[in-house]
């Protein structure tokens, strides 16, 4: 009968004499389980090329191109598309139109203001993306010259905010939420009054 190695305040017992085969078998087990756990760190821990080695199987570690090979693939070359993109005035103008009608998206600027601006710097209205880096200088510079975008906003608010303290024909109609132009109310101007709102219990008048 194995005897059981005794510590101090151990008492050995029958039941524990009897188990001493099961405790063998379980640190046998433990001690393979730690065993396996060491080794897959240092598996980890190996750095890239040993790595690949082990997966190849005996094969010489130095020439890896013989055991993996990582296909690239090349990305497609789309024509169509483009990355770059006009700004003017503060404002990303769009690229497949002409000058003329990409200028329009800015606030402050129309049609007229677009032709007077290609006509005065000589310029031919062609498609925005074709335009170089020279051409989209001299642009800006010439419209900083208006009044667009925040400022000329900015203008308008303070011009109906003085005829509103003022309490003028226009400033009343502003107030109201009405033209101001001597348009007919009767019918129209769904502008300005938005929706028709229905009234509950209204009766139409007989003809």
């Amino acid at each position: 009968m194995t005897s059981l190695p005794t510590r101090k305040g151990f008492r050995p017992s029958p039941q524990n004499y009897f188990r001493g085969g099961d405790l063998g078998l379980e640190l046998g087990q433990r001690l393979q389980i730690r065993q396996g756990s060491e080794k897959m760190v240092q598996t980890l821990a190996m750095p890239l090329a040993p790595s690949l080695s082990v997966i190849c199987n005996g094969h010489n570690p130095n020439s890896l191109s013989n055991c993996l090979s990582f296909p690239m693939t090349k990305l497609p070359k789309v024509g169509a598309l483009s990355i770059r993109c006009a700004r003017v005035g503060g404002v990303e103008i769009p690229n497949n139109k002409r000058v003329e009608y990409s200028l329009q998206y800015i606030h402050g600027i129309g049609r007229t203001s677009a032709r007077k601006i290609l006509c005065d710097l000589n310029m031919e209205n062609k498609i925005t993306k074709d335009l170089s880096e020279e051409e989209l200088i001299t642009i800006r510079d010439e419209v900083s010259k208006y009044m667009i975008e925040g400022d000329l906003r900015r203008f308008n608010a303070l011009a109906i905010r003085r005829l509103k303290e003022i309490q003028c024909y226009r400033g009343v109609r502003h107030i109201q939420g009405l033209p101001c132009r001597g348009q007919r109310t009767k019918n129209n101007c769904r502008t300005l009054k938005g929706k028709r709102v229905t009234i509950a219990g209204k009766k139409k008048a007989p003809r």
